[in-house]
């Protein structure tokens, strides 16, 4: 299914063929497509491309393919990598997709096989194919794909995970147990802490990844107020049967489990926002991938922060507050979080850091905080906005709400996503002056 009914970008026209095998090939689904790019956008967010940082990785590989397969044909805006330029009237949407497709292969080569069945039927149904054109756009979109497949081999990305060895101590971060999705909901065993070895993955834009590495916080006082707010709140508002107790609202439960189930899809949240704008095939290119490199990079950030500093997670802070030396804090043994927390430490949220980071990107590419819109998840929730900063600021309640980060950490990842945002923004694929249009 299309992962997110809220999708109403609109359709150009299309021959019923193609409308009719593009609902098959992804399972059908009452939203319309915009065009090529989006086409396979849709695509890569229904399939299971692994944890945040891994799809992130492989979506951005993806979109930079699509946008240098275009621009090899028009180059309105700088490539990314050293593309040859396309035959003379080569086929945009075959290049599109044949970048597409040999790129996520390539960065995700065990779903080959899905993949390629899009693709087939995809490719099957783009009118006037095959033709010259065609074979033409086939051949600018696989250099493409080649040229980036090529640059992130040996990204670091093979060895997402190093041993964790730090012992338990005041402040240090300790594996968390696991919240089942059982009614009421259960401690399970912890699971080993995950993605210390992406801090050393090679950003796409960023010169390394510590370049926006967050700043020691005062969080880290354990006796200090921030600390000792923080803990309070999230110790009160973020336990599983908080909302029973009547510490959380039925809405606040709501935004807690919107973000996590699909509402910090930054892919998702550009489709909506870029429904009726009237962008083109090379401006929606360059949209989604300025937001993936962004999402990639700000994956990079956010795990050199959080192995750099290894703060602990509320819950451990919670069950061990009586080792802490705060005389405000007091340990609760059995204090579980209402949302499963992620097996890695807490400062800086990556959730909030991702979501900024697409966020900044929007804002940026369209020179406005004021754009409202409505998304719903895949579990059926849906939350409106009336600004871009609101929904980020709401990403923010929701770690809290779900009991698995501090408040400040939760903060810091949104400004830290947005500097990474920014800076991939103001430093990549910028346009040539042919093109005109947002961000010109």
């Amino acid at each position: 299914m299309f992962p997110w009914s809220i999708d109403t970008v609109k359709s150009v026209a299309r021959p019923p063929a193609r409308a009719a095998l593009l609902a098959a090939a992804l399972a059908a689904s009452p939203a319309a497509l915009a065009d090529a790019v989006t086409d396979w956008n849709v695509f890569a967010d229904s399939i299971n491309l692994g944890a945040p940082p891994v799809r992130a990785r492989a979506t951005a590989i993806m979109h930079v393919a699509i946008h240098d397969a275009l621009n090899s044909i028009d180059a309105y805006y700088g490539s990314y990598a050293k593309v040859p330029p396309a035959r003379k009237g080569a086929s945009p949407d075959a290049a599109v997709g044949e970048a597409a497709y040999r790129a996520l292969v390539g960065a995700a080569p065990a779903l080959t096989g899905p993949i390629t069945t899009f693709y087939n039927t995809w490719y099957g149904a783009l009118p006037g194919c095959p033709s010259a054109a065609c074979t033409d756009g086939i051949a600018a979109g696989a250099a493409a794909a080649n040229a980036i497949l090529l640059l992130r081999n040996g990204d670091g990305s093979s060895s997402p995970h190093l041993p964790y060895t730090l012992p338990a101590g005041p402040g240090v971060y300790q594996p968390t147990p696991v919240t089942s999705a059982a009614t009421p909901p259960t401690e399970l065993p912890p699971v080993a802490p995950q993605f210390a070895g992406w801090a050393n993955v090679t950003p796409f834009v960023l010169k390394s990844g510590s370049q926006f590495r967050a700043e020691p916080s005062p969080l880290f006082d354990l006796t200090g107020f921030l600390y000792t707010r923080d803990f309070l709140e999230v110790k009160t508002v973020g336990r599983v049967d908080a909302e029973t107790l009547g510490n959380r609202t039925a809405d606040q439960s709501e935004v807690a489990r919107f973000w996590p189930g699909g509402g910090a899809n930054m892919n998702a949240v550009a489709r909506v926002i870029i429904a009726g704008r009237g962008l083109d095939l090379w401006q929606h290119a360059r949209l989604f991938a300025l937001i993936n490199m962004a999402n990639s990079d700000a994956a990079v950030t956010v795990f050199d922060t959080k192995y750099t500093y290894n703060f602990w997670r509320p819950v451990t802070a919670i069950r061990a507050a009586g080792t802490d030396g705060n005389p405000f804090t007091m340990p609760d043994l059995t204090w579980l979080s209402y949302q499963n927390t992620p097996p890695y430490p807490d400062y800086t949220c990556g959730l909030t850091n991702l979501t900024g980071s697409g966020l900044a990107v929007l804002r940026s590419y369209f020179c406005t905080d004021s754009i409202a819109y409505s998304l719903t998840t895949p579990g059926g929730i849906t939350r409106s906005f009336t600004s871009l900063s609101q929904a980020g600021f709401e990403a923010v309640d929701a770690r809290v709400f779900g009991g698995m980060h501090f408040r400040t950490g939760c903060l810091r990842g949104l400004m830290q996503g947005g500097e990474v945002g920014r800076y991939v923004f103001d430093h990549s694929l910028r346009p040539h002056g042919k093109k005109l249009g947002f961000n010109k």
